[in-house]
């Protein structure tokens, strides 16, 4: 395939357990131009060590291949909780982004997407403030990295289960670090906002037309493309393969082929393997239309 003619940014959540050139190798066998991948172990803090001949090999391989950096998208692991109650795992938190955003500087603009948080009983209007503060505390106006808050399903004492929570943080973000200002955008996740109430399926132009109004879609950067096991409004959050779950192949492909979206880079975050991401992947240029 050759990656400098595809029109649809799609990539995978790929595995950097052999490093990025191999990470990165992967990624094209399976016909992909974006991916994605975790900083660190997504249930704790371990990191790989950097390799900087590594990390030569892989921006090259990347170049070769007309895939820019911010095709990609590097996931903080699921530890993290920016607005936990506990002092301690916030201050993890800070500590766990802030050297993320450091070792993404090898890679410039790379997309840093992170969950927003659970507020664990505190109240939806304290997370929000806490999570905010930790942006404004770990970014500065000279890194290159985007920082990415994901749309949440909402379960539990999630936050950013609305766009309204999602602009609240950033503008806390903004007044507290008037620096880092349009170095905070968002991921769109379809299975997340189909469970948490936004109809994918019916009204994407809606959806659309109220995150413009609320955040502003100059702030989207990104789309998780993933089906959802659950129905809609369910504020459960479990993934399915595209097109074999609620919101169905007809929604997705509105999905890749809106106006507004169609120019972002799209990955997945399915539950299959390399196999079964590539079909995917393939199933879906078949679907846009360029």
């Amino acid at each position: 395939m050759n990656n400098k003619a595809a029109g649809l940014i799609i990539g995978a959540h790929m595995s950097i357990s052999d490093g990025y050139t191999a990470m990165v190798r992967d990624a094209i066998s399976i016909g992909a131009n974006a991916m994605q991948y975790f900083t660190r172990n997504p249930r704790g803090s371990g990191v790989r060590t950097f390799n900087e001949e590594d990390i030569k090999n892989a921006l090259k391989l990347l170049s070769e291949n007309g895939i820019p950096c911010s095709h990609i998208i590097a996931h903080a692991p699921y530890t993290m909780n920016p607005c936990s109650a506990k002092e301690d795992v916030r201050r993890f938190t800070i500590d766990i982004m802030r050297e993320d955003i450091e070792r993404l500087e090898y890679f410039p603009g790379t997309l840093y997407n992170f969950h927003p948080g659970s507020h664990t009983g505190q109240g939806a209007e304290v997370g929000i403030k806490q999570t905010a503060h930790c942006l404004a505390s770990i970014m500065t106006a000279e890194q290159k990295t985007v920082v990415l808050i994901e749309t949440m399903a909402g379960k539990g004492s999630e936050i950013g289960r609305s766009f309204e929570e999602i602009r609240d943080i950033i503008d806390a973000a903004e007044a507290e670090n008037t620096s880092i200002k349009g170095k905070i955008g968002v991921c769109l996740d379809t299975c997340h906002i189909n469970d948490a109430g936004y109809d994918v399926i019916n009204d994407l132009d809606g959806i659309l037309e109220r995150f413009d109004l609320v955040i502003g879609l100059k702030r989207l950067r990104a789309v998780h493309l993933n089906d959802s096991k659950n129905p809609f409004g369910s504020h459960k959050d479990r993934h399915e393969i595209i097109g074999n779950g609620e919101i169905g192949i007809q929604a997705i492909e509105r999905v890749i082929n809106h106006p507004s979206l169609r120019s972002l880079p799209f990955c997945l975050e399915t539950p299959n393997d390399l196999a079964g991401y590539a079909a995917e992947i393939a199933l879906l240029r078949t679907l846009y239309k360029d």
